[in-house]
């Protein structure tokens, strides 16, 4: 096809040599008569075009012009516009409609739904609290099967209350009742329900239950009630409404099951002395479930549960240490093991030794070591002395519980550390061993009186003191272990701090001061027994504080021999027994029944005598 000029068109059109054209829009396509095709372009001013060709015979055609593709920019500013309205309606509107869709669901429950038939908890899981466990075999059987209850007339409890100290188990309890019986969980903390604004938790709370009883039957569990379940009443000001509201709506929701709801409440608190007493009424949680610390058959169960998910070595005893370790929770215990295989780890080792877990548990007893931290030979020597003191009058006092170790490593914040373990669990204390417990505590001061002198004593006996102080207030104010009285009395150092509004024992002044006069007549009758011991046994208090500062760590065993024999025969496989230039142990003697006149003052550092299994009695 051939362009051709608009006037030689025009001519050809004239001359009557042109077939036909096609129009569209201002371009023309046409055929001569005589064959061939040409183009041309046909320019806006011209009118008479179709007149001409109509005149000269001409067949026409038109066509609907074709719209050209808009270029990049012709796009950007046809949508720029809506953009920019699109952006203004984001950037205004967009957080008030999430606020209100906040604001819509800031009343739902934040419970975790789980579904028992992915990874179940159940009481194979749980050891060391078989007694709980027996206790709630039959929410269990309930929850399993219903009927068999409902049939005759029973009603299981609504609401069950685990109580028991920290650690020991209480949520991994409850999940496991909800895996033995294969019903959902619902798992909420009491703390979740308050928020600031009044009105939130009890919103919360009618959810959680709605939500429940479409998913009858099932476990709700509400951990750390104590949160929200306090005594009304005792608030200051308006600051518990929202609080008291939704125990309000707690407790109407746990009234208002029906017999074939089959939805229970567990709940778990370490506090339930505060819990509001309509909350504790039969038909809410009207059985409370203890969940202690185990004994020492709990514990070995617990070890070897734990011990499962470890490599340990051949010579880990768990019967072993469960007897080392009274007085530690199922929580204590993991917390143990997972000590251990981490120190393993860090020595680079494959497998988990004994030796791994009795360094754990003296770091969770005494706290870490503190190499770093060095002490003067003066300083040493007092330690060994003071610690030397506490092991004595705990070996030939009769009440006293066996010495598992003495150090005068540096651990934590003390200088140096007796630690007496039980032989036995204990779920009482006797006067005589209370007596003993701060003999022992007092024989430290004792011991450094007798060998530097009353102008050299230190202040590593503070700690000492306080155990003493605080055992002795409470065999006056509480047991009735003194010469003063039977009653309790109240409102001293073991007053409640976290209800201020608790009623307490009026004590008049009079009375108060005879309270302080049969305290300090029970630790000053105590010092004097130990300052009797230290000085009895004095060349047994030497040969040890000798021995401490050549070996640093002594076992319960060699503490012992030395006692026996005066000296250690061997060292056999110690630890920690790295023998000391044994000029610091003659040191020791050279002070003797004088005092030091050395210029440099001791740690104020506290050492201490707690024994894992009693701190308070």
């Amino acid at each position: 096809m051939k362009a051709i000029e608009f006037s030689d068109f025009i001519s050809k059109v004239n001359s009557s040599d042109v077939k036909e054209v096609t129009i569209r829009g201002e371009s023309l396509v046409g055929e001569y008569k005589s064959g061939g095709k040409f183009s041309t372009y046909i320019p806006y001013q011209y009118k008479d075009l179709i007149q001409n060709l109509i005149n000269n015979k001409v067949f026409i055609k038109t066509r609907q012009p074709e719209s050209p593709a808009p270029s990049l920019l012709q796009v950007f500013l046809t949508w720029l516009p809506l953009i920019l309205l699109g952006g203004i309606w984001f950037f205004f509107f967009r957080p008030m409609h999430n606020s209100n869709g906040r604001a819509m669901g800031f009343g739902r429950s934040r419970a975790q739904l789980s579904d028992p038939n992915k990874n179940p908890t159940t009481f194979s899981d749980v050891e060391g609290i078989d007694e709980a466990k027996q206790d709630l075999e039959e929410i269990v059987e309930f929850l399993r099967d219903p009927h068999r209850f409902q049939k005759i007339g029973g009603k299981i409890p609504r609401g069950v209350l685990l109580v028991g100290p920290p650690g020991t188990g209480k949520t991994l309890l409850a999940r496991a009742v909800s895996g033995e019986a294969r019903v959902p969980f619902f798992s909420i903390s009491g703390s979740d329900f308050v928020e600031m604004f009044v009105g939130v938790g009890a919103s919360r709370v009618r959810d959680l239950f709605e939500q429940a009883k479409r998913q009858s039957p099932c476990i709700v569990f509400i951990d750390e009630i104590d949160a929200v379940g306090r005594n009304r009443g005792i608030g200051v000001g308006g600051g518990n409404d929202e609080r008291e509201q939704t125990l309000n709506q707690l407790l109407v929701e746990m009234d208002g099951f029906s017999l074939k709801e089959q939805v229970i409440v567990l709940a778990a608190t370490n506090r339930a002395d505060v819990l509001d007493q309509a909350l504790l009424r039969p038909g809410r949680f009207d059985r409370q479930v203890y969940v202690g610390l185990p004994d020492v058959g709990g514990r070995e169960k617990i070890l070897q549960l734990y011990m499962k998910r470890i490599k340990a070595s051949d010579d880990v005893s768990c019967s072993v240490l469960a007897r080392g370790t009274p007085g530690f929770s199922g929580a204590d215990l993991a917390n143990l093991v997972n000590e251990a295989a981490l120190l393993a780890a860090r020595n680079k080792k494959k497998i988990v030794g004994m030796k791994d877990f009795e360094e754990s548990k003296d770091k969770l007893i005494m706290g870490p070591k503190r190499r770093s931290s060095t002490l003067s030979l003066k300083e040493r020597e007092i330690v060994a002395v003071h610690e030397s003191g506490h092991a004595i009058a705990a070996f030939f006092s009769k009440e006293s519980d066996p010495i598992h170790k003495v150090t005068i490593i540096q651990r934590g914040s003390a200088l140096g550390v007796v630690i007496r373990i039980p032989e036995r669990d204990h779920s009482s204390v006797s006067k005589n061993k209370l007596w003993d417990d701060i003999v022992v505590a007092m024989a430290g001061r004792a011991a450094e009186e007798a060998f530097f002198g009353e102008g050299n004593i230190t202040t590593g006996a503070a700690s000492d003191f306080r155990m003493a102080t605080r055992i002795a207030n409470k065999m006056v104010r509480e047991w009735g272990m003194s010469a003063l009285s039977l009653v309790a009395y109240g409102g001293g150092a073991d007053a409640d701090m976290y209800n201020p509004f608790a009623k307490s024992e009026k004590i008049s002044e009079e009375m108060m001061s005879k309270i302080d006069k049969e305290v300090e007549k029970i630790v000053t009758e105590s010092y004097a027994k130990a300052k009797g011991l230290i000085e009895t046994y004095r060349d047994k208090v030497r040969a040890l504080a000798d021995s401490l500062l050549v070996y640093e760590t002594l076992s319960g065993e060699q503490v012992k021999e030395i006692i026996s024999m005066g000296s250690l025969s061997s060292v056999p496989g110690a630890a920690e027994c790295k023998p000391k230039k044994k000029k610091a142990a003659r040191a020791v003697r050279n002070n003797e029944g004088s005092e030091s006149k050395s210029s440099e003052t001791p740690s104020p550092r506290p050492t201490s005598t707690a024994s894992p299994q009693l701190q308070e009695g």
